[in-house]
Parts: C-alpha cells; structure tokens; sequence
C-alpha cells in the first residue's frame, strides 16, 4: 500500500514538472487563434491540435524512456546524420525559433499592452541582457521565480477560461475560417515544439524517476506513465479552455488578427484592466524563465558537440546576440518562418520516435535509416512545394492535404530497410 501511494505521489510531482516543462506562456498564443480559426468545427480542431501537441510529446518521452536517453533514438542513422538532425531540432527550440519567441511574446503580450510606443530594438537588447546576466551568473533565482510563475499562471489562466465558459464573449459561430481543419490544428500543434522539447528533455524526466527511487524498469514505466497521464490531463483542461474563448471571439475578429493581440483582447475583456497588468507581468516573467532554460540547454548542447573547445559563456552570448535580432522579425513572423522549419524537421524526428517505441521488433540500423531517409525526402519536396517549386506531385500521396504525406513514404522506407538488415544478417 505504501508503495503505490509512494508511486501516486511521486507520479504527481513528476507530472507537475513535465506540465511546466510542456506549458510555457509562448503556447498560450496558438489555442485562442485556432478556435477562431476552425469555429463551429473547432472540437475537430482542438483534438488534431492536442494530438500533434501533448499526444506526441508523450510518445517522444515514451520513446526516450524506452531508448534509454535521447541520442538513442537518433543514433542508429549514424553518428553524422544523428548530430545534424539533434542540431537541427535544438536549434529549433533554441536561438532559431523558439528563445526568439519568447522575447517577441514578451513584447507583444507584456509590454504593448501597457507601454506604447517603446522600441522592439531596444526591448530586445534589454531582455537578452537580462537573460545573459541569469545564464552566466547561475542563480537559484530563476528556479525559485520558476516553481512560483507555472502554478500563477495555470492559475489565472484557469481563472480566466471558468469567467469565459460561464460568460461567454460569445456564440460559436456558423462559420469555418480555414480550408482544412484537421491540417489547421496539427500544424498549430507543431508550432508548439513540443515534441522536440520531449526528445531533449525527455531524459530529464528519467532522471527525476531514478532520483526518488523508481531505478528498475516497471516501476519507472509506471510512475513516468502516471506522469503522462497527470501532465496531459492538465494541459488538456487549459488548452481546451483556451481554444473555445478563441471560438467566442468570432464576431470580433477574423484571421487577420494578431495570435498575441486576441490573447490580450480576451483578457481585457473578461478580466478588465486589472487583468491585463497580472497576465502582463506573470507572461513576461514566465517567459524569461523560459529563455533561460532554453539558452543554458541550448549551449551546454553546442559546447559538449564541439568537445568543449567552445565555452559555455562563449555560446550564451553568441544565442543572446543572435536570438535578439531573430525577435525583431516580431512573433507573427517568427511563426511564419517556424512553418516550413518544422514541417521538414518533424517528420524524420516522428519517424524515428515511433521506430524507437517498438525497436525491440526492429532488426538493425537500416531500418531506422531508409524511414527516416524517406521522411526527409517528402518533407523537403513538400516545401519545396510550398515554395512554388514544381513539386505538387507530393500532394497526391495519402494523407498529404493533412500534412501527413511523409507516413507512407517512411512505412515503405522502414519495410526496405528491414529487408535490407535481414539481408545483411544472412550474408
């Protein structure tokens, strides 16, 4: 008995912090602006958005807790091609997409509201200094301001979308905004980077597991598992919460609207002034703390790839400086160019979760190889595509209209490969 209440308390407090992992205050943006978009459609929407999110997200911590850390999963396409897709997806949720993010959404959802006529240039100078000075200086600052921000922001997002359901904005609408729901609201989830967050900082989580105790492997499945269950409820509640008040907004905005500018527009007028100035200053803080962590991953990252001969303080300064002018293009862009980014990025990387969840069937490396290699291949064509290069040929194959015409090409490819390991096997 003791046992499983210990496994229930600390499956709670695991799932707390893969919650705080998961949610940061850069998510809060893509719900609202997808209920907008999908409107009476918009449970469809939510689920394909929850699916591509959260839904993968644990697949990829499955996948590293099953693999036994990250680099696992990308090991067996070989040592090269493993360092430039793990680059490419830190790079993702670091100085490229993501740390720039954080600070345009400090910006926009933060300061705007409040302060006009400040300049993003300066802004940005300003909030990387900060970050600079929390990443070179280690502190027990940001985990403190950390452990007080996640709960003070599930709280008054919480606060917030009980006043919505209960007084509406209101109505959801007749009308459907985007030409494809299912593709909408996958591709949002995408965005989120999620999903590539689990596969570096999945083993985190494992970690967490063998601190209090949970060191064989049943009993870390459970407890991790219990995690999941616990993260992806609460998520669940928020980001269901979040997408209908962006359904009740419909007679107000179309999708010309900015995501932070609808985010702020449903504060104010469920909450009122008051309101905007505590989601201002608990965003802003929430999104430092973000950038924090994701500078210090990012180059403790880049410093152990180049085996040390680039410091630590060499790479925080260097993602600083460049994330800083990358947030200047403003969210909206940030998430425009994020698009095609991704949609290459993931498909090799889901590939390579999903193989690494049953890699005790997989006979060898080639397996591993030639899905992934096909995965890449679609997506590249796929943005080639999107760029208005003649390759529309790639719509054509099963589930392209819902971004998902890579899973076919990766099936065929990882059948191939395991013909190719038996093969080998034999001679």
């Amino acid at each position: 008995m003791g046992s499983v209440r210990k496994d229930i308390k600390d499956s709670l407090v695991i799932g707390f912090a893969l919650f705080s992992m998961f949610f940061g205050a850069g998510n809060v943006i893509f719900p609202p602006y997808l209920g907008l978009g999908c409107g009476r459609e918009w449970v469809l929407g939510f689920l394909c958005y929850y699916l591509a999110d959260i839904g993968l997200a644990l697949l990829a911590m499955f996948a590293v807790l099953r693999s036994g850390s990250s680099d696992a999963i990308t090991r067996p396409i070989g040592r090269i091609p493993a360092r430039i897709l793990m680059s490419a997806v830190v790079l993702c949720i670091g100085p490229m997409l993501a740390i720039p993010r954080t600070a345009a959404s400090t910006y926009e959802m933060s300061l705007q509201p409040l302060v006009s006529g400040v300049s993003p240039v300066v802004f940005s100078v300003l909030f990387f200094l900060v970050i600079l000075l929390l990443c070179l200086r280690e502190s027990a600052v940001v985990d403190i301001v950390g452990k007080i921000l996640t709960p003070a922001l599930l709280l008054g997002l919480l606060v917030l979308i009980v006043k919505g359901v209960l007084d509406p904005i209101g109505p959801v609408p007749d009308r459907v905004l985007v030409d494809n729901v299912v593709r909408t609201g996958i591709e949002a989830g995408y965005q989120t980077m999620d999903v590539l967050a689990a596969v570096v900082f999945g083993i985190i989580i494992l970690k967490s597991a063998d601190a209090k105790g949970h060191t064989d492997s049943r009993s870390r499945f459970r407890v991790v598992a219990g995690a999941g269950l616990v993260a992806g409820a609460a998520l669940l509640v928020v980001y269901l919460g979040l997408t209908y008040l962006g359904v009740t907004t419909s007679r107000f905005f179309d999708l010309s609207v900015l995501r932070t500018f609808l985010i702020v527009s449903i504060v104010r007028n469920l909450l009122g002034g008051w309101g905007i100035v505590l989601f201002s200053v608990v965003v802003a803080l929430a999104c430092i703390t973000t950038a924090v962590a994701l500078v210090s991953s990012s180059a403790d990252y880049f410093s152990a790839l180049s085996g040390g001969r680039v410091s630590y303080r060499a790479l925080v300064v260097g993602i600083c400086v460049f994330s800083a002018v990358v947030s200047n293009f403003g969210l909206e862009q940030i998430v425009a160019i994020a698009g095609p980014v991704l949609d290459v990025v993931y498909p090799p990387t889901l590939a390579l979760i999903l193989l690494a969840l049953v890699q005790r069937w997989i006979p060898g490396d080639w397996t591993y190889r030639l899905a992934a290699l096909a995965a890449l291949a679609v997506s590249l064509l796929g943005a080639a595509a999107g760029q208005g290069l003649p390759c529309t040929f790639i719509n054509a194959l099963p589930l392209a209209s819902f971004g998902l015409g890579w899973l076919l090409p990766a099936a065929v490819g990882a059948v191939l490969g395991g013909l190719v390991d038996r093969q080998m096997r034999k001679a």
